[in-house]
């Protein structure tokens, strides 16, 4: 079916009344609110992200947070609504503020600043606040009041950080100092507790212990042959009476030096081998046959005179005596000395036999030292670090915030934009009428054109009768046309009229439309 140009023209101007009332009332109620719109004031400021004044390669700081990320939260914190709303009551943003809710003046307040940032690759960082008022002067107080949050909360956004770094450190520097201080303290009493048998005097104590084990083998030897020596003496004065020691060794015969000699080899070589050596049998041979000389001897000189023997004897017994009780001595001195050198190579065995076990545990000790210290090492050179990082910011040597250009009170008003609210009114009104006309055709179910009644019923008409209006119906039909149009007329007007004065104002919806098309 083609399309019938001339019937829908015809159509067009018979509907065209009504969709002039759209276009007319919808561009009426655009002029009067472009024209009824209040004034919109806005202003801006610019502020900049300016790098470290010191370089990052001599004296780095200690607040590495990354500049988008600090800009961000510096945003959240600034566009809270406990600051919106003190901002917005202590500068009057708005005229009936004392009646607003707080949720409608923090909405509005977070609708109306605008808060951008452009950065980039080896471009700066820039941010721009900007907001949106009833006066010049409010918006100028906003903006200015919103830079002097953000250079604040920068300043102690760092400061903060660097002190808390600092404060962090200092702490753990003072308990790992404390710790090694404790540290110290255990080490220095498990070596007091144990100073008999630490690892380090090891290889004293195995050369002590075979220096003792020599002497007391030396000693064992000595008081054997001290002991040999008393039984020699009391043997050879119970046979003879006599006693052969000191200046009278002239009265001994060779054969009685020889035996003395031989006796002492024999007492020397018993205390190193045994009964079955060779040389003990040699010896033991040999002092026999001496003996056996000695006994002869002893028998010719037992003719001597009574009254002489008894002088000798009374001489022989004290140098007996005495000779005894010298051999007695020393041999307690030995028997003391071999007792306490015994008890110190027990007491030494003893010490290493523990010295391996306190090894492991001092190990271990020293151990954890050196780790606390290395620790301790770490966190000092991070002090050092932190205090220079703290004097940067506190000093503002260190990444900042600087106003470019500050927010001045505009001398124009920012809007809105009266001309665009009028076109906007048009173009609406246009849009409800081409609404209106194509919404009809959609409804409209009866057919009007030969053509529709060939593509509807498929056949070919001899003749079409159109259908005849009656002179009632037409009057009917043009009634309620008039009808209509004075209900768009006067009731709408009426109606926006009273939701104007009675609920809310027209201007305020409309610029409330225009916001969240993007158009105010």
């Amino acid at each position: 079916m083609t399309l019938d140009i001339s019937f829908y023209w015809k159509l067009f101007m018979r509907r065209l009344p009504v969709m002039m009332l759209f276009v007319l009332l919808c561009s009426g109620l655009g002029v009067i609110t472009a024209m009824k719109l209040p004034k919109v004031w806005a202003t801006s400021a610019r502020l900049l992200l300016e790098a470290p004044q010191i370089p990052d390669n001599m004296v780095t700081s200690t607040v590495q947070t990354d500049a988008t990320e600090q800009l961000d939260i510096i945003q959240q914190k600034l566009l809270t609504r406990a600051n919106l709303i003190d901002i917005a009551n202590r500068f009057r943003v708005f005229s009936n503020i004392s009646e607003m809710n707080p949720d409608v003046v923090f909405s509005e307040m977070r609708n109306a600043v605008q808060i951008k940032r452009s950065a980039g690759r080896n471009r700066a960082t820039l941010m721009t606040i900007s907001f949106e008022g009833r006066s010049g002067r409010v918006v100028a107080n906003v903006v200015n009041e919103l830079v002097t949050l953000v250079l604040a909360e920068t300043s102690s956004f760092r400061i903060t950080r660097a002190e808390n770094t600092l404060d962090f450190f200092r702490h753990e520097a003072e308990r790992l100092g404390t710790k090694l201080d404790e540290q110290s303290a255990k080490i220095a009493v498990f070596k007091s507790e144990n100073a008999d048998a630490l690892p380090d005097d090891q290889r004293y104590r195995l050369d002590r212990l075979t220096l003792l084990q020599e002497r007391l083998a030396q000693m064992e030897r000595e008081k054997g042959a001290a002991k040999g020596q008393r039984n020699e003496i009391v043997r050879l004065y119970e046979s003879t009476g006599q006693v052969r020691q000191g200046n009278e060794n002239r009265n001994r015969s060779p054969q009685e030096e020889q035996l003395l000699v031989a006796k002492a080899e024999l007492e020397r070589a018993r205390s190193i081998y045994s009964e079955s050596h060779p040389q003990v049998l040699r010896l033991s041979n040999l002092v026999e046959r001496l003996e056996t000389l000695v006994s002869a001897q002893i028998d010719a000189d037992n003719q001597l005179d009574e009254t002489e023997e008894i002088e000798i004897r009374s001489a022989e017994d004290v140098l007996f005596q005495t000779a005894l009780a010298d051999i007695d001595t020393r041999t307690e001195f030995l028997t003391a000395e071999i007792t306490r050198v015994q008890g110190e190579m027990q007491a030494l065995q003893e010490a290493n036999a523990r010295s391996a076990a306190n090894g492991i545990a001092l190990s271990s000790l020293e151990r954890d030292y050196a780790n606390t210290q290395s620790r301790y090492n770490v966190t000092l050179n991070n002090l050092n670090a932190a205090q220079m990082g703290e004097r940067i910011e506190s000093t503002a040597q260190g990444q900042r915030i600087t106003v470019i250009e500050n927010a001045n009170i505009p001398q124009e008003a920012a809007g809105p934009n009266r001309p665009l609210v009028a076109a906007t009114g048009g173009l609406i009104g246009l849009a409800l009428a081409a609404a209106y006309f194509m919404l009809l055709e959609v409804l409209n179910r009866v057919i009007r054109r030969p053509a529709e009644l060939m593509h509807k019923f498929n056949i070919i008409p001899i003749i079409v009768v159109p259908y005849m209006e009656t002179r009632a119906q037409r009057t009917m039909r043009h009634g309620m046309r008039m009808a209509a149009v004075l209900v768009v007329l006067i009731a709408v007007p009426l109606g926006l009229w009273y939701i104007d004065a009675n609920y809310v104002p027209l201007d305020l919806i409309v610029q409330k439309g225009l916001a969240r098309l993007g158009l105010g």
